[in-house]
């Protein structure tokens, strides 16, 4: 059995990435943007390696591609966009970046 289909609960290990949330109240198939937003944002490398164990190349691709507005570091974007060799129109991409000076 694949490691995500044993998972019910958002890992403990989420937690610094997700810091403003309760993971206890967290769905991890339901709230699976959220999360993987945060965790590419604020995740460390073994937070990266879980993502990857628990979501699907396709699904976290997917989160990169429809970015929610204004949560993303500009340059967290930029990084996960190259790798991945994904253009977002400029609309986009403004609308996604976190702007703390507006």
């Amino acid at each position: 059995m694949p490691e995500k289909d044993k998972i019910k609960k958002v890992p403990r290990q989420f937690q610094r990435a997700l810091w403003s949330y309760d993971i206890d109240k967290m769905n991890f198939k339901e709230d699976k943007r959220e999360i993987i937003t945060q965790v590419l944002n604020y995740g460390n490398w073994e937070d990266l390696k879980l993502l990857y164990k628990l979501y699907s190349e396709k699904e976290i691709k997917n989160v990169i591609k429809n970015p929610r507005r204004g949560v993303w570091f500009e340059k967290v974007l930029n990084f996960w966009t190259t790798i991945f060799e994904i253009k977002l129109p400029k609309k986009v991409w403004d609308k996604a970046i976190m702007n703390i000076y507006p």
